[in-house]
């Protein structure tokens, strides 16, 4: 579900019965709602969150089986694991900023989904777990990227190579979390947060994010760089928030 609020687009998980689990459908559907948020021009923030007592469990492994079972070729694989790593990296690569707003317990490659936002928000009382060494999946290379960029190389071998299930504050303490709140004030931290990232130009925010996940990945050109950087100096935005500044008033 994708609804929008002045400059903020929330796509909400809405499967409380199964903890939000996802299969190739909801997938397809969820680049469809990246997609409308990304095309809007006036947004500039998009939340991700769920309803219930888990923000998600993750890809439907079952299903992925079963359609294996049925179809085991390359493209009936790309309709499971490869298509959940395919819209992490889809997340990652939005536009604009992004908050994942963890509203209960966080599982599996729904993991990797909630590192693939700009910002983490959790709830007391929430729990994470990656499984899937126990499980006997290899991982795929993007999620591995994001732990390890994430949270660092330790940590990461911790979770997955022990499928330890760790509790809020140890998420907020090892990096998976920026802030940690109580269940009611989710909202308001989500808000408040989501209003400075909008404060913020958008092109130049758009570009800042680019780059540096760019250089997360170890692809960042510093030419390229560099050509953004002069020409944001000769910008419509820059000349308006130099304007404001010398007014002393919000840009």
């Amino acid at each position: 579900m994708l609804t929008t609020d002045g400059a903020v687009a929330t796509i909400r998980f809405n499967r409380p019965r199964q903890h939000n689990r996802l299969d190739s459908a909801d997938i397809a559907a969820l680049h469809e709602r990246i997609e409308s948020a990304e095309a809007d021009p006036a947004l500039r923030v998009l939340v991700l969150t769920g309803s219930g007592p888990s923000f998600s469990s993750g890809y439907d492994l079952g299903a992925a089986q079963n359609s294996e079972r049925a179809a085991p070729d390359a493209e009936s694989c790309d309709d499971g694991e490869v298509a959940f790593s395919r819209l992490c990296d889809r997340v990652e690569a939005i536009r604009m900023p992004t908050v994942c707003a963890l509203n209960g317990g966080v599982y599996g490659g729904s993991t990797d989904l909630a590192l693939a936002c700009d910002f983490r928000i959790g709830v007391t009382g929430m729990r994470m777990r990656m499984p899937a060494a126990q499980l006997g999946i290899h991982f795929y290379p993007g999620g591995l990227r994001r732990y390890v960029s994430r949270l660092g190389l330790a940590t990461t071998k911790r979770l997955f190579l022990t499928a330890e299930t760790i509790g809020a504050e140890e998420m907020l303490r090892v990096g998976f979390l920026d802030q940690l709140v109580e269940p009611d004030g989710l909202d308001a931290a989500v808000a408040e947060l989501a209003g400075r990232i909008a404060a913020c130009a958008p092109q130049a925010t758009a570009g800042i994010k680019r780059s540096l996940n760019e250089l997360a990945r170890g692809t960042l050109d510093d030419r390229a760089g560099e050509a953004a950087f002069r020409a944001s100096l000769h910008s419509d935005e820059f000349a308006d928030a130099l304007k404001a500044w010398s007014q002393r008033r919000p840009s």
